[in-house]
């Protein structure tokens, strides 16, 4: 009877050392596979390092979630993971409060790496076929008014009329209407170079995400700050250190963080920031009559998709419109017959 005890003892101890140890292989071949995806994002694709950290971050989340199940046996990797998990990471994500946008970010970038590792023949189907992703979409960002956008304008342009402007007075305000006038990411307004202003031609020429280019047309507002900001602003913010290519310096001639950006929108408007400057650009260009195909252009949106939660923007302009022009739509709104 003893013998029989110690031999059922030595075999679960056993399979708990087998269960172990698959454990530990299933993570290492994650983790493999996420190092070899960054390096496809980063090398192939040319996404900067925080899209990737974003992504990794991501897929993370969906690893755990896989390799943790309801149980041992039911412990998944990225390789046999199938329909069924994906769609309960997704009902996961909404049972912990995690809103709409995010759970379709996080679809998004899970359709991706198996689209990867489908190309790559790791994997003979793709789980994330025929999941429906949050009608995120049909959310509006959350933009500024036209007036919040010009008093915020209004001020930081102030301080760079005045007489004794300093060179972050005329930075400051020439950033401000940049990312109004070209709807730019605060990532693509610090990479930028002196080197990208076409100013003779009222445009930029910005890098976007997967180092795609496109030239952004800015206003003439946007020209005559950065015309101020070019002549007398970076020459007083470099102060003779030398050669910098970076358009926008901080105080001390390096150049400047996304972090101070962030900070500088939001001493001027504490419910302002780059990305709302953005959806605002697009949201006032769509209320006064550009189609979305323009505006998907401008943002540098690759997917028209992205481009469809001014929609419903665009069809009240369209609405508009109709009324004013339409001689059926004008009489009825006059009472007439």
């Amino acid at each position: 009877m003893a013998r029989e005890v110690r031999g059922l003892a030595l075999g679960r101890l056993r399979r708990k050392n087998l269960s172990m140890n698959n454990a530990t292989a299933k993570v290492g071949s994650s983790r493999s596979l996420l190092r070899e995806y960054m390096t496809h994002l980063r090398v192939e694709r040319g996404l900067r390092p925080l899209s990737c950290e974003a992504y990794l971050h991501d897929l993370e989340i969906f690893a755990e979630f896989l390799e943790g199940g309801d149980a041992s046996f039911r412990a998944k990797t990225f390789l046999t993971a199938d329909q069924a998990d994906v769609s309960g990471f997704m009902q996961h994500l909404r049972e912990h409060g995690v809103q709409p946008r995010s759970i379709a970010r996080k679809l998004s970038c899970v359709r991706g790496f198996y689209r990867w590792l489908l190309m790559d023949k790791r994997v003979r189907r793709d789980p994330t076929v025929n999941i429906e992703s949050p009608a995120s979409w049909k959310i509006l960002p959350k933009s500024l008014t036209e007036g919040e956008v010009s008093e915020m304008l209004e001020r930081t342009g102030v301080a760079a009329r005045a007489d004794n402007a300093t060179g972050a007075a005329l930075r400051d305000h020439a950033m401000l209407e940049l990312l109004y006038a070209g709807g730019l990411r605060v990532g693509e307004i610090v990479a930028l170079r002196q080197e990208d202003l076409r100013l003779e031609t009222a445009s930029v020429q910005v890098r976007g995400k997967g180092d795609k280019e496109r030239i952004v047309p800015i206003g003439r507002s946007a020209v005559e700050a950065l015309e101020a900001y070019v002549r007398r602003g970076r020459p007083e913010l470099l102060k003779g250190r030398g050669m910098q290519r970076s358009l926008f310096l901080s105080v001390r001639g390096n150049p400047l963080t996304t972090q101070k950006v962030w900070q500088m929108v939001r001493g001027v408007n504490s419910h302002a920031s780059p990305h709302k400057l953005r959806h605002s650009c697009a949201t006032h260009m769509v209320e006064h009559g550009a189609d979305l195909r323009t505006v998907q252009t401008l943002l540098g949106h690759a997917d028209i998709a992205t481009t469809q939660v001014y929609t419903h923007l665009a069809i009240d302009r369209l609405k508009t419109v109709h009324r004013m022009c339409h001689p059926r739509a004008k009489r009825r709104a006059g009472g007439g017959a």
